[in-house]
């Protein structure tokens, strides 16, 4: 599930949003009111229930090959996602729904690359929000590794000191196992 050319997406579990409002989330570090989107290169960090806290990495052009193979590894592809083992049911159970709209109502976000899109007005989607499907399903049908660890926080560690780009979302929501010494 990722936008067309000129689209951007948002994921939710509402499948009852007629209009977005600017609002500042709970969870935001910035305290201006924003309507947020992503791209497609960025759509696959959102295949997740909302609260779900995951640790992602994926090969860039200054990625070293020790890198991929240390933290990708063997299973093949360019990127991986980890969630904790208590989150593989509801990863199952979740009904998950994208919202498209025009691009041209967003401006890009984040730097030095920009990870996402805002609008600071009001939005309208494109049109009804559509289910977005299995969402285990929809990692391997991308070409997604999706590993199940029972501490995000070792991880992330390792992800964070290598060359490859990464992105944690909702690490607050995660559990550190008894023993672990990992870092959020």
């Amino acid at each position: 599930m990722r936008p067309a050319p000129g689209e951007v997406l948002h994921f939710s579990e509402d499948p009852g949003i007629g209009v977005f409002e600017p609002h500042v989330a709970a969870t935001a570090q910035l305290g201006e009111p924003l309507v947020w989107a992503v791209g497609a290169a960025r759509a696959p960090d959102y295949w997740f229930p909302r609260d779900c806290p995951r640790a992602m990495a994926w090969v860039t052009c200054e990625a070293t090959a020790d890198d991929q193979r240390r933290i990708i590894g063997p299973g093949g592809g360019h990127r991986v996602h980890v969630i904790e083992y208590r989150w593989l049911s509801r990863m199952l159970d979740t009904q998950l729904f994208a919202y498209r709209f025009d691009a041209r109502d967003f401006v890009e976000f984040g730097t030095p690359v920009p990870h996402a899109h805002v609008s600071r007005t009001a939005v309208v989607p494109l049109g009804p929000p559509e289910l977005v499907g299995n969402l285990v399903e929809l990692h391997e049908q991308a070409g997604i590794q999706l590993r199940c660890l029972p501490d995000l926080f070792g991880f992330w560690d390792e992800v964070v000191s290598s060359t490859l780009g990464f992105s944690g979302i909702r690490l607050g929501n995660a559990v550190r196992a008894e023993g672990s010494s990992g870092s959020p």
